[in-house]
């Protein structure tokens, strides 16, 4: 299902950032006002080298839809995405139905979450004890008291326990399970970051199960060959200005893995050229 139908920028308002500034300088973005960017099938893959815009768009609609992050602050509040929510306010969303399900994740958010799930535990499972440490008569606003902290506890042990004692890869897929909705919009940058090749074909599996009965719909900046080969996904390659439309087997990502596998000797032989 294709909830967001198309994401354009419009020319700044009084006191809004001018385009000289970045991410407005960013050429890819700078693109959007002349040629919105359009989602016409369920997944769209972004592409294109480091700096090309892939994370400066998603973070920018990341904030014009108001995304929750799942493995970082609040888009609202993230003191990294600054840049991203001065984009957010510019950019007009064209909806075919409006979604307000669904998650923004980035790769490098995920490695630090499940530290911060930890501590969160830790100090829930501290306050506990100096709850039950406390002199008086166990009152019913005391165990009402202790019953939200054992409640809470419990949710942040199974977490925990997904997080800590998996692979970052199987971790990272099952955080995306439990917390997926159906019908909802979920933006994803470099998934493919703590994934195995098999995990990458897992996650492969779970896109079509999420856009197939789950009528669901993802925007995804990516590397990866193998996950930009999803079937009937819309690839935008943002290398060089404005998107393009690249089909699978012409992308330079995909040509320069082919050759590199057919004769890994050829390259390496040029290292140190």
């Amino acid at each position: 299902m294709i909830h967001l139908r198309e994401i354009a920028l419009s020319a700044p308002s009084p006191g809004q950032p001018e385009s000289e500034r970045y991410p407005f300088a960013v050429p890819a973005v700078a693109a959007l006002r002349e040629t919105p960017l359009v989602f016409d099938a369920p997944v769209t893959f972004l592409v294109g080298e480091n700096g090309s815009g892939k994370s400066a768009i998603l973070e920018g609609l990341a904030c014009a839809v108001g995304s929750t992050a799942i493995a970082g602050e609040d888009p609202r509040r993230d003191p990294t995405l600054a840049a991203a929510r001065a984009l957010g306010d510019r950019l007009r969303l064209t909806w075919g139905a409006r979604s307000r399900r669904g998650f923004f994740l980035r790769a490098e958010d995920f490695f630090g979450f499940a530290k911060y799930i930890s501590a969160l535990r830790a100090g829930l499972e501290q306050d506990l004890a100096a709850l039950d440490a406390e002199d008086g008569p166990d009152t019913y606003g005391r165990r009402l008291a202790r019953g939200t902290f054992q409640r809470e506890i419990g949710l942040l042990r199974q977490t925990d326990a997904t997080l800590n004692q998996t692979s970052h890869g199987e971790s990272f897929l099952e955080l995306i399970q439990r917390r997926f909705i159906p019908r909802g919009l979920y933006l994803l940058d470099e998934p493919e970051a703590p994934l195995s090749p098999v995990r990458v074909l897992a996650l492969l599996t779970l896109l079509a199960q999420m856009t197939g009965e789950g009528e669901s719909q993802f925007v995804i900046a990516t590397h990866s060959p193998l996950l930009m080969a999803f079937p009937g996904a819309t690839i935008y390659s943002l290398d060089g200005g404005a998107a393009r439309r690249v089909a699978w087997g012409d992308l330079e990502h995909v040509a320069l893995t082919r050759d590199f596998l057919n004769e890994p000797e050829a390259f390496l032989r040029r290292l140190g050229d």
